[in-house]
């Protein structure tokens, strides 16, 4: 039962008193558990937000709709895939050193416009950087779809210091990811070659997952195209389309033009990535 089943039957013209006895008739919705759904994946982006990272963070700001885009056609039996994402930052002094610089962002969550708002409001400053520690926090603190084996479980960490730091030792770290059937895929922020020496493969072989190295300071170029203006109309068109109820609701509203100026902050190629998110299954016209 929800605010908007209540305005309803208020506007049907029935008395507050009435329209409260109705709503306890009206039948209980709960939340769906869709960690066991077959068509499950959850990405948790573990990000360093230590000073030296300021471009890894431009360009998860800058790609995250479009890497939203690649997901939005991933399927499962010709079922679209449901997809949630957790975010994690590490190696911040602005963390306290007893949760070992580590700090849960944002657990799994459908809402990417949330997701953006989250990624939007990272700061770097200097810190020491934890990978085990970062992995194991994600392992013990989010709800998994633990023994579902036909969901795809999958952590993304992102950093340019040693693999090895800490007190939590990092191949323990994945080993429990493998336990757990979480495919862990390091991305080293320099040099391939440097990235094996600071031991940023190890988790890739214990995981089967992917060593993958990127050089954070370079800018992303967006590309325009002919169409982007005739898109960017339809977003604003689009946009008049989302319902939102509630205090809520038009908080949501108003977060959703919010992350479309962010986009358009970098480039009308940017929003435009975030347009046709927009427009996939993986964004609900409820607010």
């Amino acid at each position: 039962t929800s605010i908007s089943d209540y305005k309803l039957i208020k506007n049907a013209g029935y008395s507050e008193t009435d329209a409260n006895i109705r709503m306890q008739s009206l039948p209980i919705i709960q939340q769906q558990d869709n960690t066991q759904a077959s068509n499950q994946i959850q990405i948790a982006l573990i990000l360093d937000t230590s000073n030296s990272m300021d471009g890894l963070i431009d360009q998860a700001k800058s790609q995250l709709w479009s890497i939203i885009n690649e997901l939005s056609k991933a399927t499962k039996d010709s079922v679209p895939a449901q997809i949630s994402i957790a975010l994690y930052e590490y190696g911040n002094q602005g963390i306290p050193v007893t949760q070992n610089y580590v700090r849960q962002v944002l657990p799994f969550t459908s809402d990417l416009d949330d997701i953006s708002e989250k990624l939007f409001s990272l700061k770097t400053n200097g810190g020491d950087e934890y990978c085990g520690e970062a992995i194991q926090t994600s392992l013990k603190d989010l709800q998994w779809a633990n023994g579902n084996e036909a969901a795809m479980k999958l952590i993304y960490i992102a950093g340019n210091e040693a693999f090895t730091q800490g007190g939590f030792s990092h191949t323990e770290a994945c080993e429990m990811a493998s336990s757990k059937n979480v495919v862990v895929h390091p991305i080293f922020c320099g040099n391939r070659d440097q990235g094996k020496l600071l031991n940023w493969g190890d988790c890739a072989s214990i995981t089967g997952g992917e060593f993958l190295n990127i050089n954070s300071d370079m800018k992303t170029i967006a590309v325009a195209t002919p169409y982007d203006d005739e898109i960017d109309v339809l977003n604003v068109q689009l946009n008049n389309t989302y319902i939102h109820y509630g205090s809520s609701g038009k908080q949501m509203k108003q977060k959703q033009l919010k992350e479309d100026d962010n986009q358009l902050s970098y480039s009308k190629a940017n929003k435009i990535s975030r347009t046709m998110s927009k427009s996939s299954n993986l964004i609900s016209t409820i607010l």
